[in-house]
């Protein structure tokens, strides 16, 4: 029995008959046509549509397994990256070992680019990619769930109502996750935090920890031995430019003037696509070693990755530039590892600005100051460990 089914990536040979299913859907079909090519989309319709269909036959023709799905998504994503990123570097993985199952838990900013980016640096690296935790609130569509689980991707059931059915839900991801690292030695990686930390503050909740947990064999496993056996690497993503940037300003505003936020239709959608599109500048992804150690509690698991994220996240001229903006002072001098600043950064960081609406401005700016800022707080928090 496949205790796993609804939520797991597909099988290889699953692909072939999804890809053909895929192919006749026609609410991704007119998706597809509409982004591709609008004017003629909406004129005549009858005619792009197959059209569309003909040129995804071609790209997907020969695809026979799930590893040759993801070299057509590798073509794409390194276009993307070459094309909206100014560089693209990676720390870290040199210490950890091919051969071994991770799990991944990075800070979260971008919904489908901080797994990409890990994916991208894993492949490059020549390491094998791995299966990617993702809500069902993004896959509304059937022929998303379909493309996404193609792609990896395994299914995090938000959507779970009541409490019996959420406990059963986080119970089979749980398990699932387990089975992923030890039984079939397949890499997962799972954001620190069921949303984007929109703000900049990387935290990692401590109930993400605690669903991971719940898969834990007692009373054989001890809860340390349980998350030293599953290789927990913290991941640190940081853009030089978030493309939604003025978009989370605006939310984060709203909510501190209305008490709420409501999204539009399609919103997070959309999201997805300005973050793919837009520019990100340089981009650094940070590998942590694996965890070890004595841990006590969830709390105390997720204390020590918010310890590593903060510290290996790579600072970028922009929020250095918007810390002495917003904070006014010269304490990020005494940090390691700070980027050089030139006049033409400032130039580059005042003209973005500028043509932000004045009310989302200074929120959008105490967004890339705020990973300077707990930079500061965990140097300070380590001066005051180490006296005592």
């Amino acid at each position: 029995m496949d205790t796993f089914a609804e939520i797991r990536p597909y099988h290889d040979d699953e692909v072939a008959p999804v890809l053909a299913k895929l192919l006749v859907d026609p609410e991704m079909l007119n998706i597809i046509a509409s982004l591709r090519l609008p004017r003629l989309n909406k004129a005549l319709p009858w005619l792009v549509r197959p059209l569309v269909r003909w040129y995804l036959a071609r790209e997907m023709k020969g695809i026979a397994n799930v590893g040759d799905f993801q070299w057509v998504v590798k073509g794409y994503m390194d276009a993307m990256i070459e094309g909206h990123t100014t560089s693209f570097q990676v720390s870290g993985l040199e210490k950890l070992d091919s051969e071994q199952a991770y799990l991944y838990i990075s800070n979260h900013r971008d919904i489908a680019l901080d797994p990409a980016f890990v994916n991208y640096a894993l492949y490059h690296h020549e390491r094998d990619t791995v299966r990617i935790a993702i809500g069902d609130n993004l896959l509304s569509k059937p022929f998303a769930a379909d493309l996404m689980r193609l792609n990896k991707s395994f299914v995090v059931r938000r959507s779970a109502r009541g409490p019996r059915q959420m406990l059963a839900a986080f119970r089979q991801l749980a398990s699932y996750i387990r089975f992923s690292l030890l039984e079939e030695r397949s890499s997962i990686w799972i954001a620190q935090r069921e949303g984007r930390a929109k703000d900049g503050n990387d935290a990692t909740e401590a109930a993400v920890i605690k669903m991971i947990g719940m898969a834990q064999n007692k009373p054989d496993e001890s809860f340390s031995d349980y998350v030293n056996k599953l290789n927990i690497v913290p991941v640190s993503i940081s853009y030089e430019w978030d493309p939604l940037d003025a978009a989370k300003a605006q939310e984060l505003v709203h909510i501190e003037r209305d008490g709420a936020y409501q999204k539009a239709e399609h919103e997070d959608l959309k999201s997805i696509a300005t973050g793919i599109v837009g520019n990100k500048g340089h981009v650094h992804v940070a590998f942590g070693a694996p965890l070890k150690g004595e841990f006590s509690d969830a709390v105390a698991v997720a204390a020590k990755l918010d310890e590593v994220i903060i510290d290996q996240y790579r600072l970028h001229p922009s929020n250095i530039i918007a810390y002495m903006r917003v904070v006014q002072n010269d304490n990020w001098k005494a940090l390691p590892m700070l980027p050089e600043i030139t006049a033409a950064d400032i130039e580059v960081f005042d003209k973005r600005f500028s043509q932000m609406p004045a009310d989302y401005r200074n929120k959008a700016m105490e967004i890339y100051a705020n990973p300077v800022i707990n930079q500061l707080d965990s140097a300070d928090l380590r001066i005051v460990e180490e006296a005592i």
